[in-house]
């Protein structure tokens, strides 16, 4: 009796070309529900925001339906020049990005077949928000001193939304080490971030959280 062994794959992932770049890309149906719902999720706070701030320029005293406390306060950041980075609400950029996101999830769910180019370049627009989100966490903990709930909602829909769309443009540079290293262990990565930001919440804002406990 001979026994039959398996062989392992050698063969590495062919490089891609310009007609692969053309053609369309399958996206499972977990990676596109994802993409649609981050984009709803992102787009209602950021237009919210947006709601928010006209509310606030008709009427100072107005207090956004956001400003729960000293440190989970809208109005305290809305009235921020870097609330405005841009000579425009920070807001509007979220409405016109998460509106591209959410017709992309529209897309993705019904299968529509987008080419990889759209996504390498959905990838580097997400990669740069996450650049500004940071830039915001770092201004809103130790510069602005307030929180702004709405805010929060993006960031955390964000950077999930960019490691689930890198994963999808980097698809054919799957052969690289060190980015299989990467995908292997994105979720680890995002779930470190995460804490890591609720730890720097908590003791850059003890002294109020502090007064909470009984």
């Amino acid at each position: 009796m001979t026994a039959v062994t398996a062989q392992p794959a050698t063969s590495e992932p062919a490089p891609a070309t310009p007609a692969d770049a053309r053609a369309g890309v399958a996206v499972g149906r977990a990676s596109a529900l994802w993409v649609l719902i981050a984009g709803a999720l992102g787009l209602a706070s950021a237009f919210t925001l947006t709601v928010e701030k006209i509310e606030l320029l008709i009427n100072p005293a107005y207090v956004p339906s956001c400003s729960l406390n000293p440190v989970l306060s809208c109005g305290s950041v809305m009235v921020t020049r870097q609330a405005s980075l841009f000579g425009f609400p920070n807001p509007l950029i979220g409405i016109v990005a998460f509106t591209l996101v959410v017709t992309t999830g529209v897309l993705a769910v019904t299968k529509v077949q987008l080419p990889q180019w759209y996504w390498v370049g959905l990838a580097a627009g997400t990669t740069l928000g996450v650049v500004f989100i940071h830039w915001l966490i770092f201004q809103s903990l130790y510069r602005i001193g307030a929180l702004c709930p709405y805010c929060m909602v993006v960031w955390a829909v964000t950077i999930p939304l960019l490691v689930v769309v890198a994963s999808i443009a980097l698809r054919p540079l799957a052969g690289n080490g060190v980015l299989r290293v990467l995908h292997q262990w994105r979720w680890s990565l995002v779930a470190l971030r995460f804490t890591a930001l609720n730890l720097m919440i908590l003791v850059r804002f003890w002294a109020y959280w502090s007064t909470l406990i009984p």
